[in-house]
């Protein structure tokens, strides 16, 4: 079931509303701005119904909030109050809302627009998910990885949690194009890629193409040793693929491996991390390829020997 969330600080309306609603959705009701602030930061929901006047945080602030936040500006919300002036509903449109619900509730008109905004933020999410995935590898592609990367640097500095970042090379990869030639590589990447994909799974890992034979995956909680173990798992896993490569190279495909594992510290850039994990993957590279090369938490590197 789409998940939805009710922001009211009056639990007799917010009851009243779900009731309307719970047949077909799953219904979650938050009585203070702020609490809903971190619901919808911290969950997946596909609309938030948001009453207007509530204590200490209104809803107008609460909607302006959830636009200039990455993770929560595409998640639509229909405001509800019991003041029909259009004033009012002229400000919540242009700070974001999709729509306007008036009390006292009339349930076939709740149903209807909750309904067409929950179908509407379904099929966007698909076109979305589609735009953002890599065709040839069906990992995420450039655009979402530079959205999310952001969004979960931001979240392990909140939550203060290890936040790693790794970059893969496949090596000699021109040489393999053209020796094989480029739909042959084209399968490489793609064989490479679900290997990646198959041992990095959890919820709190993510694998994008970077571009060309370039990956990269971040991944939170873990640290800098069991990060970089698990690196040497998937390099050798790659390596056991058994892909011939021009033997002038190397006998298999091969990747390098470069990454860093940090606690992010509040207002630091993710840009300098991620240049510090291309760097170790050069270093990789520069050592004789097919290894991992690792930065901890006091960047301090650990080789692959």
């Amino acid at each position: 079931m789409e998940k939805i969330l009710i922001v009211d600080d009056s639990l007799l309306q917010a009851t009243q509303l779900k009731a309307i609603i719970e047949d077909e959705y799953d219904v979650t009701i938050a009585q203070t701005a702020e609490d809903g602030l971190r619901k919808v930061s911290n969950e997946d929901f596909s609309l938030v119904l948001l009453d207007v006047v509530m204590p200490e945080m209104d809803g107008f602030t609460l909607l302006k909030k959830l636009q200039e936040e990455i993770i929560t500006q595409s998640v639509p919300v229909i405001l509800i109050t019991s003041l029909s002036d259009v004033e009012n509903e002229q400000r919540g449109l242009i700070l974001g809302a999709v729509d306007y619900i008036t009390k006292p509730y009339i349930p076939l008109i709740v149903k209807a627009r909750v309904n067409t905004h929950v179908k509407l933020y379904r099929y966007r999410r698909q076109i979305e998910e589609q735009s953002m995935t890599d065709q040839l590898t069906e990992v995420a592609n450039r655009r979402r990885y530079d959205r999310y990367s952001l969004t979960k640097w931001h979240e392990a500095a909140r939550l203060h949690v290890p936040f790693s970042v790794c970059m893969f090379d496949i090596d000699h990869f021109k040489v393999y194009n053209d020796t094989f030639g480029h739909p042959a590589g084209d399968k490489v990447i793609a064989a490479v890629a679900k290997t990646i994909s198959s041992h990095l799974k959890r919820s709190t890992d993510f694998v994008a193409r970077y571009g060309g034979e370039e990956f990269v995956a971040i991944s939170m909680g873990e640290s800098s040793e069991k990060m970089f173990e698990h690196l040497q798992k998937i390099r050798q896993a790659i390596e056991d693929l058994h892909i011939p490569h021009n033997p002038k190279v190397s006998q298999w495909v091969t990747v390098s491996i470069g990454g860093v594992t940090v606690i992010p510290e509040t207002g630091s850039a993710y840009d300098v991390h991620l240049k510090i994990a291309d760097t170790m993957l050069y270093d990789a590279k520069k050592g004789g390829r097919n290894q991992v090369v690792w930065a901890d938490e006091q960047f301090k590197q650990r080789f692959e020997r």
